[in-house]
């Protein structure tokens, strides 16, 4: 088996650091293209105007600045702009670098809700965005692009919000036209919002749930989750991180890394009847376990230690499979058999000799 991933040079991973770095510093974010300012008059006054594009292939808009003699709203929205280009050319630069970004879509709605401030009440990115995020983070390169259709956001609790804030009005505010997908039964709620057309971006709202598929009420967004087992484990710890997309960086909440891992082998194990996503699933693991086990062993080991017996029981039978996919990285295999063993554990849960 060829490795699964390549180190980026410690130059790139400075430069996508620091791009992080400002951009949580950075507050809301401008959503859609960078733009322009325009001075527009009317009934014998100035007024300055911001035109950008807010989604691909949409109509121009124009949100409203400042009047003209406002010199210190102007300056402020000039150097937002500004800010705003130097992104999208450092974003487009590590995109070629192999560094993961996802569409303009996926900015525009990631963007709306970190202005909204859901990622620091506590909303998580789940799912392959995730997973592109982590190897973003840990300037791990991969043959190809982690492409999805999906945006999948969970929550493991009420939000820290001082008010709900609708989940499908905010996305509908991007101006992508966002339906709920039905549910079934018909009378269960929607879990789901998605575009039109079989290719179209799909938003995913995710819970902890003891049978996959529930609706769990999320009176915070006014909407309902989709029960997933296990998935308390994989919330538990959340960290802030940073999500590459159209030319935009955007902050954003994740799962630890080492939870992702184990509950990816967990997910396959439960992918009746879909063999690529169970493929999907374990590739992803394999190649942020591979990460961890050479850079921050004890990340992955410490999630091992920390996942209940019945999310990982289903997984011990795919030990020898593991282990031949990962055959180029023997730090990882050493840490599969130490997690999926069946030695006697010791008091932090590590098989002892």
């Amino acid at each position: 088996m060829a490795r699964l991933y390549r180190e980026q040079a410690l130059g790139y991973r400075t430069q996508h650091a620091e791009l992080v770095e400002r951009t949580r510093a950075a507050g809301p974010l401008l959503p859609g293209t960078p733009g322009s300012l325009v001075e527009r008059s009317a009934s014998g006054r100035a007024y300055w105007y911001r035109v950008y594009s807010a989604v691909p292939g949409g109509r121009p808009v124009e949100d409203y600045v400042c009047k003209a003699s406002d010199v210190d709203a102007l300056e402020a929205m000039r150097a937002r702009i500004d800010f705003a280009q130097w992104c999208e050319r450092e974003v487009s630069l590590l995109r070629k670098l192999g560094y993961q970004a996802a569409d303009k879509k996926s900015a525009r709605v990631l963007v709306e809700l970190h202005n909204r401030g859901l990622f620091e009440a506590g909303l998580v990115l789940v799912g392959t965005l995730a997973f592109a995020a982590w190897l973003n983070e840990l300037g791990a390169v991969i043959p190809a692009p982690a492409r999805t259709l999906d945006i999948d956001l969970a929550r493991a609790d009420r939000l820290a919000l001082a008010a709900p804030v609708p989940l499908l009005e905010s996305l509908r505010k991007t101006t992508l036209p966002f339906q709920p997908v039905p549910a079934f039964p018909s009378r269960a709620p929607s879990t789901s919002m998605k575009l039109p057309g079989s290719e179209g971006l799909r938003v995913d709202l995710l819970a902890p749930g003891r049978t996959l598929g529930e609706a769990i009420p999320a009176p915070d967004l006014e909407w309902a989750a989709q029960g997933v087992p296990f998935y308390d484990y994989l919330l538990a710890g959340a960290e802030r991180g940073a999500a590459l997309a159209g030319g935009q960086c955007i902050p954003v909440r994740l799962p630890r890394a080492g939870r992702f891992v184990c509950h990816k082998l967990f997910a396959s194990t439960r992918r009746s009847g879909l063999r690529d996503k169970a493929v999907k699933d374990r590739g992803q693991a394999l190649v942020l376990g591979a990460v961890l086990a050479e850079s921050f062993p004890s990340e992955l080991a410490q999630a091992f230690d920390d996942a209940p017996k019945a999310m990982i029981d289903p997984v011990r039978t795919l030990l020898p499979l593991l282990e031949e996919q990962s055959s180029d990285h023997p730090e990882l295999v050493s840490e599969l058999r130490s997690g999926l063993g069946r030695a006697p554990r010791g008091r932090r849960g590590r098989p002892v000799s």
